[in-house]
């Protein structure tokens, strides 16, 4: 991999890091690699929003290259929400623009004197002023920015006024909507004085010869594949109507079970009636991005499962046009539409309790359905204006604040995705043992309940509401996440363990093979589990929200609930992971070649 360039913000100063080669053959690259370079600087007192507090930008070993779904970079620090372990995977062209400018990666600390932007171009670094951008939109950002810099093909990543407000779930956009969205490293990018990053580079990113014919194989095998063809024609939303059927989509803020208007807000519904195009990240076949027209001309962002789900039936909104309008301008602000969309539904769901009262919103009626309520909360929460100043520190602060934190749907700070563990059970465990709070790409496991399996690396089928038994599978899913997130190539794409191998071995020139693969993600997630010790966490944050331990009256997954103490009794267990203590043995740390944590973890 290219260098790393280390900025520090408040002296405006520059260095390079080269990366060691054993981290590169140990870690591969992205968030992995990104874990053992941020270990010694994420300690329990660093504040992620002090000037000391780093934010790395980092690619993959295949960014940029045209292989499947390799466009993709990620960023990492300590997350303001959770004081844990923060990545955030992102795609677009940014990542592969960076490589193109001679890095591979940016690790920034500091703070600038004013909010300025920073703009690389072939090596050259500059901080320019950006006082004229504060309160525009990611949009409007970018386009100035590249508009400023005059240099066609320039890519710039940007925060909205949410981040600028220090919102705790604000977000890292760029290109077409693509966003980091969460685990609050906008907030981050907020608190250093820094609105954008744009990058240009005229480098050639060089291929192999071997890795060229490899490539070409794995994207038309890709683009044949099943699932991109549905992520293709319907978009992830596409999974809505199924994961309905199964009890696994929550309503109403996760107290019901069915959605009987599912078929209003689908995947199908958007393509039927409003999508007009399709975006991709580079070099990406698939092409899952939605670009809608609302009836007025405009083309906008589509929205994906997640934010379909988070405003339509979170809230029970039916009107599709209405769900759309609230993903963008949670977008326009650099709001996560995940956590923005659970704690506006917890807002709701505490009125409906008369924990929050009218005194408490100003005046403002919080009834589902209420679209317009909904999109006033978001303005509040960016703006840090009356019940969204209490709202833009997440959901737990939210339910703490009126006394009712049990409510709150969140592990460790992070708000649940919408993928319901009472209608595919190993969502228990992705939610309660991901290193960055209550998180689904860690384990995107309903997947493996729905019965995409990968038998070849032991990924095998478990009846999808089966208990213990599912444990060590769930780990070993855990580490073939872990490796995706460091190689980065997208979830959405089924390329298989081999072809990966062959892919890196034929770029990198090495020797890997799918257990070295496995055993890399296995590592990285072991390295982020004693992250995550050092500052804070133990057993006891292994958990679920109170409403995930209460069956659903209704729906595909009516009277069922996940036994999560038998499931991590048993997934400790697959781990080699200390009972009582929570942290990874001794034992197994050396196993992993992890040496460098065992005297911190364990004296």
């Amino acid at each position: 991999m290219l260098p790393i360039l280390k900025i520090n913000l408040t002296n405006h100063t520059t260095e390079e890091f080269i990366i060691p080669k054993e981290w590169e053959h140990d870690f591969l690259g992205g968030a992995s690699l990104a874990a053992r370079i941020l270990y010694p600087l994420l300690t329990k007192g660093l504040d992620p929003l002090s000037p000391e507090a780093p934010l790395l930008f980092i690619n993959g070993p295949l960014t940029g290259t045209n292989g499947p779904t390799t466009g993709r970079f990620v960023i990492c620090g300590k997350s303001p929400a959770t004081h844990l372990w923060a990545e955030s995977n992102i795609g677009g062209f940014w990542g592969p623009e960076l490589r193109k400018a001679g890095y591979d990666g940016l690790l920034i600390t500091g703070r600038a004197s004013a909010l300025s932007y920073v703009w690389i171009q072939d090596g050259r670094f500059e901080v320019r002023g950006a006082a004229g951008l504060s309160g525009r939109d990611v949009y409007e950002t970018q386009e100035i920015i590249k508009a400023e810099v005059g240099v066609k093909g320039a890519r710039v990543a940007v925060i909205g006024e949410a981040g600028e407000n220090g919102v705790l779930f604000s977000s890292i956009c760029c290109d077409h909507g693509r966003m980091a969205g969460r685990t609050g490293m906008g907030a981050v990018m907020g608190s250093k004085n820094l609105k954008a990053i744009a990058v240009h580079g005229t480098k050639k990113i060089e291929v192999t010869e071997r890795y060229a014919v490899v490539r070409s194989e794995a994207n038309r095998a890709l683009k044949q594949d099943n699932e991109a063809k549905v992520m293709s024609e319907l978009g992830s939303a596409g999974a809505a109507n199924y994961a309905e059927y199964l009890g696994a989509m929550p309503s109403k803020y996760y107290h019901q079970g069915a959605f009987p208007a599912v078929d209003n807000i689908s995947g199908a519904k958007i393509t039927e009636s409003i999508l007009v195009g399709q975006s991709a990240c580079q070099g990406c076949v698939i092409a899952c991005g939605r670009v809608v027209d609302l009836g007025d001309g405009k083309r906008r962002k589509g929205p994906e499962y997640e934010t379909v789900v988070g405003f339509g039936p979170n809230l029970l909104i039916e009107d599709l046009t209405e769900v759309v309008r609230l993903g963008e301008l949670c977008d326009k602000y650099g709001l996560d539409s995940i956590s923005t969309s659970n704690t506006v539904g917890l807002a709701f769901h505490l009125f409906e309790m008369g924990k929050i009262t009218l005194q408490d919103t100003g005046g403002l009626e919080l009834r589902w359905v209420g679209f317009l309520a909904a999109r006033q909360l978001i303005h509040m929460i960016a703006r840090r204006e009356g019940l969204g100043t209490i709202m833009a520190n997440g959901s737990r602060a939210l339910g703490a604040a009126f006394g009712a934190e049990e409510e709150a749907m969140q592990v460790n700070g992070l708000e649940t995705a919408y993928h319901d563990p009472r209608g595919v059970s190993g969502m228990a465990l992705s939610y309660a043992t991901s290193p960055r709070g209550a998180c689904h790409n860690q384990s995107d496991y309903f997947f493996v309940d729905w019965g995409h399996t990968h038998e070849e690396i032991g990924i095998e089928f478990f009846d999808r509401h089966a208990h213990a038994e599912k444990s060590a599978n769930v780990a070993k899913h855990q580490n073939w996440r872990t490796h995706f997130n460091s190689v980065l190539i997208c979830i959405f794409a089924n390329v298989p363990p081999q072809t990966q191998v062959d892919l890196l071995n034929a770029q990198l020139g090495l020797d890997l093979t799918t257990e070295d693969l496995m055993r890399s993600g296995e590592r990285a997630w072991n390295l982020k589990r004693a992250i995550n010790n050092r500052m804070g966490l133990t057993r006891a944050n292994d958990k679920l929200p109170k409403a995930f331990l209460e069956p659903y009256k209704e729906g595909g997954a009516a009277g069922f609930t996940p036994d999560l103490q038998a499931m991590l009794a048993a997934y400790y267990q697959a781990r080699g992971w200390d009972w009582e203590t929570g942290k990874p043995t001794r034992e197994k740390l050396v196993e992993l070649g992890l040496e460098i944590v065992v005297k911190d973890l364990w004296g």
